[in-house]
């Protein structure tokens, strides 16, 4: 069975990425050359992945058309091929920036990273707003510019609610890809459900690991010598979601927990960053409890 996702209009130009995923089988590749010529266009990257382990074959193709123009068929034709082969795909328009709504607690430092990186068109992003669950003056620093700004408190009693109100906001702007910029409240089972495969968090990462307040602390007091950070899909699984992009960095003994904090912001920024990238340019694909992430 396919199941089609295409942002953008198919009558517009420009450069498009397909990504698929199906049961591997001869001939796939060729399939999409052939109708990609057939249409016209011009192949200008094609990377591909055959999990051996799933039996699932996986596939990112950025491509334009020598005329400039975009083919009338082409959704009609690409269903008809997914159809054949029972893909899962989509098409973008790579001229369109991804919409986000970014989620984000008291610590602003991956959501000043993002809108930065936005604004000098580093990520190919545009803000739907901004929810916190914090009130306003707490970001006082912060240039939201025109971004819609959302105060929703959170308590266990208001939780559900709470969440309905971010899942509407989600809809009624059009968002596409939800980021928790260190937003630390626990998605509900049901919220998580229906963000799936767009939703992206980003949280600390040590060996061995450290749960609970004040980390990087605990850290510190076992002497650690590396500490990192991992950005993941989010899913029920707590801080287990499919993995999208990570990094480390060395720590001496010199370094205070101070230093550790210091060094594991600017990890965390970097990685997130990276995410979100790897999720706008189509890079990063589901593959049951893994991410399949093509490189640049």
């Amino acid at each position: 069975m396919s199941v089609a996702s295409v942002n953008g209009s198919a009558a517009s130009g420009g450069f498009r990425t397909l990504t698929l995923s199906c049961v591997n089988r001869p001939g796939i590749v060729a399939a999409i050359a052939q109708k990609l010529f057939e249409l016209g266009a011009n192949i200008t990257e094609a990377q591909q992945f055959d999990d051996t382990e799933s039996g699932k074959f996986f596939m990112r193709v950025v491509f334009s058309q020598f005329d400039g123009r975009e083919p009338v068929h082409l959704i009609s034709v690409m269903s008809a091929l997914a159809a054949e082969f029972g893909m899962t795909w989509t098409i973008k328009d790579n001229t369109r920036p991804t919409r986000v709504m970014l989620l984000v607690s008291k610590f602003d430092h991956c959501l000043v990273d993002l809108l930065y990186r936005w604004r000098v068109g580093e990520l190919a992003i545009e803000p739907a707003g901004i929810i916190a669950n914090h009130p306003r003056d707490v970001y006082a620093d912060v240039d939201f510019g025109g971004i819609p700004f959302h105060y929703l408190p959170v308590t266990a009693a208001t939780k559900a609610a709470q969440e309905a109100q971010i899942l509407q906001l989600v809809e009624e702007t059009g968002t596409e890809l939800v980021v928790l910029a260190r937003y630390m409240q626990i998605l509900s089972n049901e919220m998580a459900a229906r963000l799936s495969g767009r939703c992206i968090n980003i949280h600390h990462s040590f060996l061995p690991g450290f749960k609970g307040a004040r980390p990087y602390h605990q850290a510190y007091a076992r002497g650690v010598k590396l500490i990192g950070a991992t950005a993941h899909f989010v899913t029920h699984d707590l801080d287990e979601g499919p993995i999208i992009e990570q990094d480390v960095e060395r720590i001496s003994h010199a370094d205070t927990p101070e230093d550790l904090i210091r060094k594991g912001r600017d990890i965390e920024r970097r990685v997130l960053a990276r995410a979100v990238r790897y999720y706008t340019e189509q890079r990063a694909l589901l593959n049951g409890r893994k991410a399949i992430v093509f490189l640049d």
